[in-house]
């Protein structure tokens, strides 16, 4: 099967799911993680449409970046410090930012290349050891420090949730989307004008994800591999 033959149906239910939840189906994005296929992949899903895609290595969002201009790429992986150049010069939205002395080398490469670097704030909802992000307690802060910066825009939030239940994950995915909303109350009109991005669900538990709240969905394995099927 084709890109097209997994991504028609994906924009069906996600139309279907937004309807059941009262949400507006345009109000939710579709990211294709093409992090695990080559170009020829890549130009097969932009043939047939999506114009979202998510890198987790700043050398294939680079590669594809560059391959594939007309489309926005957004970066998902582990921010290094020496790869943040070569990050913001690609990504239009990098999801995974935490470590607070990455921000003014962002800001400092944002500057460098002429623009705004759009973030979000990753946050460790569910408090595994194996998953990085700030801790909910530390968000507010962290999202006063990026306000302190002329090229950075805070947009909101991202999370991972547990694998392997869906009401654990739609308790993650509520605990950040309340989180948002109080910092969101605590911003000048002028940031929180910006701040309105939730960046959770994945192949498995995108519809709980859309459910709480969600405005971009990362699916990766749904849409690229015939062998996926949640």
């Amino acid at each position: 099967m084709g890109f097209s033959q997994h991504y028609e149906p994906a924009l069906r239910e996600l139309a279907a799911v937004c309807g059941e939840c009262g949400r507006d189906p345009e109000a939710v994005s579709l990211m294709a993680v093409s992090k695990t296929v080559g170009p020829d992949q890549v130009a097969e899903a932009v043939a047939a449409g999506c114009r979202l895609f998510g890198e987790n290595r700043p050398e294939q969002l680079s590669l594809k970046a560059e391959l594939f201009p007309q489309v926005s790429w957004h970066f998902i992986g582990n921010v290094q410090s020496r790869k943040i150049g070569q990050i913001v010069r690609f990504a239009d939205l990098i999801h995974s930012v935490y470590q607070p002395h990455h921000l003014a080398k962002i800001d400092k490469a944002a500057e460098e290349a002429g623009k705004v670097q759009d973030i979000l704030l990753e946050v460790n909802v569910s408090g595994e050891k194996s998953k990085s992000g700030l801790a909910p307690s530390d968000v507010a802060a962290a999202a006063q420090e990026c306000f302190g910066f002329e090229h950075l825009r805070l947009c909101g939030l991202m999370t991972m949730a547990p694998q392997g239940d869906l009401a654990e994950a739609r308790e993650c995915f509520a605990g950040l989307a309340q989180l948002k909303r109080e910092i969101e109350l605590s911003l000048p009109s002028q940031d929180a004008a910006a701040f309105t991005e939730l960046s959770m669900g994945m192949s498995e538990d995108w519809p709980q994800a859309v459910a709480e709240g969600a405005t971009i969905v990362r699916i990766g394995r749904a849409l690229f591999s015939d062998d996926f099927s949640r």
